[in-house]
Order: structure tokens, then C-alpha cells, then sequence
């Protein structure tokens, strides 16, 4: 299958028996993250907690995208800001149809599907995604995954995933650490 690739920061969220911990990329405490859209995502984690319950059993990861600010595509956000592409169960990836099962009992969003059986081009794929793909980019998408996935007996197990991220896409382009101005934000949470 091929899904949208998304432009923001890869985070998880982890059941350690009961309790959901936000994790950034590298797996350290959201919370305790220098960078305010990190803590941001430790904040929204909690306030979703019971969400996340309900879709993970322990030991296991919900691996996504964490759009609230904007990296290099600006999006006019059609849902919340995080979308999940990959459940994990220690060193494993389980298939796109676990995750979607599994992330609807949270009602979390999944990446846009592009396309499903068979080979599907780049250009294909690119020209699908260009009127702002399937969450709301208000720049060009930044790529494509494919997801390759093979039966075996009654369950499917994940090959490979490859990434095309377009030649002209400049990664952090709108961070302000690269820009010298204030930050872009897609989403930003009501104040109280």
C-alpha cells in the first residue's frame, strides 16, 4: 500500500502496564523535552490517556506524526494533530490493518491511503497527493510511503517500508532555529 507521508515530528506514545508515556523520537520523556512542541505532545498524550488505553495493550507503541508545528509544510489541520502510521510491540511492526483496527478503537487518524495492491509510481503517487493530500497541506506533500506487507497463513507481516520525500522539500524549513523568526504552528491548544 502507499500512504501519505506527513511533515512534522515522529513521536510515540508507550503503555508500560496501565500508565501511556509520551516519547520524542529517540525515546526520551516528551515531558522533559527543551522543545515546547514536544511538551505540547506530552500534554495532549495525557489528556488523551484514556484514548490511548484503549488502543494499546501493554508494552506496545503508537508511532506517529506530530503536526502541531510546522517543519517544512504548513497544514490547515482537518483533525486533530496526530496521526498515527505504525503500531510496535517491542522490535515489531505490526500490519496496516492491526493498526487501523486498533487505532479506530481510539479514534485516532492514520495516514491518507493513496493506494492499495499492486505497484503505484512515484509520479502517481505525487499526482494523487497534489491538492493538498488527505490532511489539509497547505504546501506541496512532502512524499510517499510504501508499505510492503506479505501473508503468511491467516496474519501479514510488514517487509519493508521506502520513503520518497520530493527533491525540492527542505527539511525544518519553517523552524524557527533555521528562520531566525517565530515559530509556524498548525495547531496550538485552547487556553483554559
Amino acid at each position: 500500500m502507499v500512504l501519505e507521508k506527513l511533515d512534522g515530528s515522529c513521536v510515540a506514545a508507550a503503555r508500560l502496564g496501565d500508565t501511556i508515556v509520551a516519547l520524542g523520537r529517540e525515546g526520551r520523556l516528551a515531558s522533559h523535552s527543551p522543545n515546547e512542541a514536544r511538551r505540547l505532545w506530552a500534554a495532549w498524550v495525557a489528556g488523551n490517556a484514556e484514548r490511548f488505553l484503549a488502543t494499546l495493550q501493554p508494552g506496545e507503541r503508537l508511532v506517529g506524526e506530530w503536526l502541531a508545528l510546522a517543519h517544512g509544510t504548513r497544514y490547515a489541520l482537518r483533525h486533530e494533530p496526530f496521526v498515527c502510521f505504525d503500531l510496535l510491540r517491542g522490535h515489531e511492526r505490526l500490519s496496516w490493518h492491526e493498526l487501523v483496527v486498533r487505532s479506530r478503537a481510539g479514534g485516532f487518524v492514520t495516514p491518507g491511503l493513496i493506494h492499495e495492491g499492486g505497484p503505484l509510481s512515484i509520479v502517481a503517487a505525487m499526482a494523487r497527493l497534489a491538492e493538498g493530500g488527505f490532511h489539509g497541506a497547505i504546501d506541496p506533500v512532502e512524499g510517499a510511503v510504501w508499505r510492503v506487507e506479505r501473508r503468511a497463513g491467516d496474519t501479514r507481516r510488514v517487509d519493508f517500508l521506502a520513503k520518497y520525500v520530493r527533491p525540492d522539500k527542505v527539511d525544518g524549513s519553517l523552524l524557527p532555529e533555521n528562520t531566525g523568526r517565530p515559530a509556524v504552528w498548525n495547531w496550538r491548544p485552547e487556553p483554559s
